[in-house]
């Protein structure tokens, strides 16, 4: 355990809580101390290699916490998916990397490690309004505790408790993931207090990442600051061919449409349902992969209406090698979103080498996808027309090959570790 820090009264009076927090996920023997099972012990418990982990010493090694996220692995969300394939690359550029994740979502009450990320479990309490917010504020607590060389903030949420952490000593880093205010499940005292999120994690972090360059130019323009473009990145793991998933749904390969997406209004299945009722393609289902953390309106009446309509099938949320074998054997994938930071889904399709359809929104356009690939947001009757002349039109192998390379050369995860352990280093520098 690294020496604690000479903070404030109002520190040392929150420390007793962090510390009951601490033991009851092993992170300490209660006395302070980091208990001889460990985080990387717990890790090959659960037959995950060890190569480098937070919770001891490394040399010349850095370390850094990521909070603001539910948690890795495999657990649905953009953000989720970006800290998870990020935190294993930065391992190889001399970070250690520690995940603090919602206790509820995670495999393990524990900490444990994961190809050598250690993940620390908090509670959260159960509420949407609060799930975020809460966790950030234990989270940045316990980081004060641990001192890790860096905290990186993710997403304008969590990012509400910049100046808490950086009143308690902390390097802070905020990585700009979209424009939450802007998500149609958010009431107004909610959008405002996302708003103030960004712009506290803008004006007070030490460095600033932006995961688009419509969010770069527009913080920018907006608060006066600089940022750091590092887009999201995609890698993509071939199906074994074993994961069952087509035939547990009744699904054959090219006969369907997807879209893989958490069952959230602005991801807009809704659209994408009563678009599919128009085509009246009798031969072609569509897939909708995704679920939802609340059980709200929305969801029930996507549930609903995917029963009204023959042919949908709703498959919940789906990740490995399931998710994979979906994208592999689709004929087809739509992303309808109003709203998007930098469509991660819509990366996995095209190095799947998949035909796209798009809705025209500013973050699907930085993707620079063909004219005839997007369609106006919310125009049910031109996303059907869409659908019928993609599926008229399939691609040849060659342009599917094409398609798939250009993706992963383009948007790769190295890369984006490489970019982020720069903005690290340029931190620690200063």
């Amino acid at each position: 355990m690294s020496r604690k820090p000479d903070v404030s009264r109002s520190h040392r009076q929150q420390q007793p809580v962090i510390a009951q927090e601490m033991v009851q996920t092993g992170l300490s023997d209660g006395a302070g101390r980091l208990p001889r099972h460990s985080a990387a012990l717990a890790g090959r418990q659960h037959g995950h290699p060890v190569q480098s982990g937070a919770l001891a010493a490394r040399g010349e090694r850095k370390r850094v916490m990521m909070l603001g996220l539910r948690g890795i692995p495999n657990v649905q969300g953009g953000v989720e998916k970006h800290v998870e394939m990020l935190a294993s690359k930065l391992l190889g550029y001399g970070w250690d990397v520690e995940v603090v994740g919602r206790r509820r979502y995670l495999e393990d009450r524990n900490a444990y490690a994961w190809n050598g990320v250690d993940v620390v479990p908090l509670w959260a309490p159960r509420r949407m309004a609060l799930e975020a917010i809460v966790h950030t504020f234990l989270g940045v607590w316990l980081a004060a505790w641990r001192r890790p060389d860096v905290l990186h903030i993710h997403a304008i949420g969590p990012a509400l408790m910049t100046p808490l952490a950086r009143m308690l000593g902390l390097k802070v880093v905020v990585t700009h993931h979209g424009y939450d205010y802007d998500r149609q499940k958010w009431g107004g005292f909610a959008r405002r207090t996302l708003k103030l999120g960004e712009r506290l994690g803008m004006r007070f972090s030490n460095g600033r990442v932006a995961i688009s360059k419509d969010i770069a130019e527009t913080m920018h323009a907006r608060h006066h600051v600089s940022m750091t473009l590092v887009p999201n990145g995609v890698q993509v793991t071939p199906p074994t061919g074993e994961a069952g998933i087509l035939a547990e749904f009744g699904l054959e390969r090219r006969r369907y449409i997807l879209l893989a997406a958490r069952l959230v209004p602005e991801k807009r299945q809704l659209d994408l349902i009563r678009a599919f009722a128009k085509c009246d393609l009798a031969d072609m289902k569509l897939v909708i992969a995704g679920g939802a953390e609340f059980e709200t309106p929305y969801v029930k009446e996507v549930r609903a209406l995917a029963c009204d309509v023959p042919g949908v099938v709703l498959t919940g949320f789906q990740t490995g090698d399931r998710l994979a074998e979906l994208f592999d054997n689709a004929a087809l994938f739509v992303l309808p979103s109003s709203h998007e930071g930098m469509p991660i889904a819509l990366l996995e399709a095209m190095a799947y080498g998949l035909p796209v359809l798009a809705s025209d929104i500013v973050a699907n356009q930085e993707m620079e996808l063909a004219p005839d690939e997007y369609f106006p947001l919310g125009d049910i009757d031109a996303l059907a027309s869409g659908i019928v002349e993609k599926l008229a039109a399939p691609l040849s192998d060659e342009e599917v090959r094409e398609r798939a390379a250009h993706a992963e050369a383009a948007y790769s995860w190295t890369n984006v570790a490489q970019r982020t352990a720069a903005v690290y280093s340029a931190l620690l520098a200063k």
